[in-house]
């Protein structure tokens, strides 16, 4: 016996296939089609409210009030969830100073490993900008790259991330790929010159960037542990020296008052740029980034305590106040641990140790989820198919044999 039906049904069960497919999957099929994987998804960022001018909130019944900041720019958002809680001229184009080497980092993190050692040559160490932060890098010394790191994410310094800028291809090389970087996040205000975040002409980010730097990279244990490091020991030949953290927000040193639950993150200083800070906290299950770019008044540590009453804000007002942006999404699946507490690299964590808010597998670092919900819209949409056909069948009566 044969079992035959009309090309109509066999129109409907495609339809129901077809539309199948774009119920199941999270976004419809013609926003895929076409889309690099890397790219950023800009449907999930550039709120219009944060391209505006001036201070951009949301406050609902019993919100505090914003504190006074003076900075040129700023921001405070959800490191999980992305939401932006406040901003002021949050996409404004800023020198972001040693900020950048939050990029930096994210950039050449993933490519060496941190027991490999490397002998510096003089040409490693050309180039370093008149009155750039130094690490006491030498010609002819041989270090670990995570000692480089160390002198990196805690002396900001400038002779470390030449080093390994040129172990990473060479400076240039390493601009290009920072610059790409920024772009597969999202962060399109930033413009990469020199990667050690050296005064340079046309060299800007954005408070928005930071952000989004800053996030991602919490999401990186190394990148994490590094940043969250108080103190080191810093090679130098036959001995090593101490070298500590200058993101006073997280030692406490100069009179400023060490910020209860920070991680991190970066903190810089240049002539055009001034001073600026990424800073990250956790508190009662719920961790912060804050940008500030720029202070105007308040003098050297105005910086930090910018930066603290913005946190202060932010842990006091998160569930009052309706977001008005968010930062774009890296593409990693944040896990619920808790930060690491503030470490001393005297006593080093394990490479393994998990770190920051939403330390993740070495696969959650810009890597996309996409296939997966591919598979299960696939899957759905064949599922729904073959209902299609059997309600069909069943509802055709049988054609005589033949």
């Amino acid at each position: 016996m044969t079992i035959g039906f009309s090309s109509r049904v066999a129109i409907a069960c495609s339809v129901v296939c077809a539309v199948g497919l774009p119920a199941l999957a999270p976004g419809s099929a013609a926003a895929r089609v076409g889309t690099d994987p890397g790219a950023a998804r800009p449907t999930a960022s550039r709120s219009p409210s944060l391209h505006s001018p001036g201070t951009q909130v949301l406050p609902r019944a019993g919100a505090p009030a914003l504190p006074e900041v003076s900075a040129l720019s700023w921001l405070v958002a959800d490191a999980r969830t992305g939401e932006v809680l406040a901003g002021h001229d949050a996409h404004r184009p800023l020198p972001p100073a040693s900020t950048l080497k939050t990029l930096f980092a994210l950039t050449v993190l993933p490519v060496l490993p941190g027991g490999v050692q490397h002998t510096v040559k003089g040409a490693d160490l050309a180039g370093i900008g008149d009155g750039s932060s130094r690490v006491g890098v030498a010609e002819g010394h041989t270090y670990r790259v995570a000692d480089l790191w160390r002198g990196v994410f805690l002396n900001s310094g400038n002779d470390a991330v030449h080093v390994l800028a040129a172990m990473n291809g060479g400076w240039q090389s390493t601009a290009v790929q920072m610059q790409a970087r920024a772009r597969a996040l999202g962060a399109l205000d930033t413009r990469v010159v020199s990667p050690d975040g050296y005064d340079a002409p046309g060299q800007v980010s954005s408070a928005y960037d930071l952000a989004v730097f800053g996030r991602a990279g919490l999401r990186n244990p190394d990148f994490a542990r590094y940043c969250a490091t108080v103190r080191a020991k810093f090679p130098a030949g036959g001995w090593s020296y101490d070298i500590q953290n200058t993101n006073r927000l997280l030692t406490g040193a100069d009179g400023v008052a060490p910020y209860p639950g920070l991680i991190g993150v970066k903190n810089g200083y240049t002539t055009n740029a001034g001073n600026t800070l990424v800073a990250a906290a956790h508190r009662g299950g719920r961790t912060l980034v804050v940008t500030v770019m720029n202070p105007r008044a308040g003098g050297p540590h105005a910086v930090y305590e910018e930066a603290r009453s913005l946190l202060d804000w932010g842990f006091a007002a998160a569930d009052r106040v309706t977001p008005v942006g968010t930062l774009v999404p890296s593409r990693a699946t944040p896990a619920a641990s808790s930060p690491p507490a503030t470490a001393d690299a005297s006593s080093p964590a394990p490479a393994t140790a998990q770190a920051g808010p939403a330390a993740a597998s070495p696969a959650s670092d810009g890597s996309d989820d996409g296939g997966w919900w591919d598979t299960v819209a696939i899957v759905g949409a064949a599922v729904v198919g073959a209902g299609a056909v059997a309600l069909a069948l069943r509802r055709r009566p049988h054609a005589p044999g033949r």
